[in-house]
C-alpha cells in the first residue's frame, strides 16, 4: 500500500496552565499557526517527545502493524523533524520519500501541550508539507502498491490537487486501486466541489464518517448521502464511531458492528487505524464484512490508548493471528 498526505511531526511537552497564559495558547483547542509562531513556541517547549504524525501516516504505520507492506510520500525539509519523521517510520518498517528539497520552509509540526488535568492544546504548523507537488512523487511506488491512499487533509493546494489527480493516474494506468479518506468535514466544506470530481473521476474506495459524508453531498439525510455515493464510487466505507460502520457498493449495503472497548481514551486516529485494518482485509482478498471487522478491529486497539498509533503489534489481535 501507498499512502500520500501531510508529513507532520507531533511534538508533545508538559507544561503548567501558565505556559498556556504566557504564550497566549486557547486551551483544548487546535490552532494552525505559521512559521515565526511554530518556531517560538517550539523553543520555548523545551523537553518534549518528538514523534512522526499525519493522518495518512498513521495509516501506513497501521497497516504495517497489520503484516501488511506499506510505504509513504510526504513532504519534510532536511532538518531535524525531517529527520525524525524519516526515521520513526523507517523505523516501523514504512519506508518514506521525503519529496523535493525546499531549505526555506521548515518540516510541518503539531505543538501539543499537555497540562496536568490531561487537556491537550494543539498548535499546527503545516510548514513544507503542505506544498507537496508532482515532481514530490515516487511514481514507481505508486505504480507498485496494490492500493494508493490519500489524505484529505492534504488536498487544499492547486499543487496538491494536480498530485493527487497525477498519482491516482499512475495508479490506474497500472491496474491499482485508488483510495481516499476525506478527512474531515471541515475539508469537505472548503473543496467540495474539487472533492466531488475527484470521487467522480478517480477514487474506487472512498472512506468518511457520517458527517463528512452528509457535507459531501449537501443532505441531511444519511440515506441520502449513501444513496449518491454509490451511485458515483464503486465502494465506499462510512464510519459512525461506536455505531460501526456502513459498507456501501451499488449492490449492497453491509453494517458492520465496532469492537467493544471498556475505556474510551483517545478517539484521535480512530479513523486512521480503520482505514488500514479495511485496506488491510481489501488487498488480501477478505470479504468486505471482513475487511470491516479488521478496521473495527485495530481502530477500537488505538482508542483504548493515548496517542494515534498502535502500541501492540495489530496483527496478534486478529482472530488468525
Amino acid at each position: 500500500m501507498v499512502g500520500i498526505g501531510n508529513a507532520l511531526v507531533d511534538v508533545i511537552a508538559h507544561a503548567s496552565d501558565d505556559f498556556l497564559s504566557a504564550h497566549d495558547l486557547n486551551k483544548g483547542s487546535m490552532t494552525l499557526i505559521e512559521t515565526e509562531r511554530a518556531v517560538e513556541l517550539y523553543a520555548a517547549l523545551g523537553t518534549a517527545v518528538e514523534m512522526s504524525g499525519g493522518s495518512a501516516a498513521n495509516t501506513m504505520v497501521g497497516v504495517a502493524s497489520l503484516g501488511g507492506s506499506a510505504c509513504y510520500i510526504g513532504k519534510v525539509n532536511h532538518d531535524d523533524l525531517g529527520d525524525v519523521f524519516g526515521h520513526d517510520m523507517r523505523a516501523v518498517g514504512v519506508p518514506f520519500t521525503g519529496g523535493g528539497i525546499d531549505h526555506d520552509t521548515p518540516t510541518g509540526r503539531c505543538i501539543i501541550v499537555v497540562t496536568p488535568d490531561a487537556e491537550r492544546t494543539m498548535n499546527t504548523y503545516l510548514g513544507v508539507s503542505s506544498s507537496l507537488c508532482i515532481d514530490d512523487l515516487d511514481e514507481d511506488a505508486i505504480a507498485g502498491g496494490q492500493v494508493l491512499y490519500m489524505e484529505g487533509y492534504l488536498f487544499d493546494r492547486d499543487d496538491a490537487k494536480a498530485a493527487f489527480r497525477h498519482a491516482a493516474g499512475v495508479a490506474h494506468a497500472n491496474g491499482r486501486q485508488v483510495s481516499l479518506t476525506l478527512s474531515d468535514s471541515f475539508c469537505v466544506d472548503r473543496h467540495r466541489d474539487d472533492f466531488r470530481a475527484l470521487v467522480d473521476d478517480c477514487v474506487d474506495v472512498l472512506f468518511g464518517n457520517d458527517d463528512e459524508l452528509l457535507s459531501l453531498y449537501e443532505t441531511d439525510s444519511l440515506d441520502e448521502a449513501i444513496a449518491a455515493v454509490r451511485q458515483r464510487c464503486g465502494l465506499a466505507v462510512i464510519t459512525k464511531g461506536a455505531a460501526g460502520c456502513v459498507i456501501a457498493t451499488a449492490d449492497e449495503l453491509i453494517e458492520v458492528a465496532a469492537v467493544p472497548v471498556e475505556r474510551v481514551l483517545d478517539t484521535t486516529g480512530a479513523g486512521d487505524l480503520f482505514a488500514a485494518g479495511f485496506l488491510h482485509g481489501l488487498t488480501l482478498g477478505k470479504p468486505l464484512a471482513e475487511c470491516g471487522a479488521i478496521g473495527a478491529i485495530a481502530a477500537a486497539e488505538v482508542i483504548s490508548h493515548v496517542g494515534p498509533r498502535p502500541l501492540v503489534e495489530l496483527r496478534t489481535l486478529l482472530p488468525d493471528g
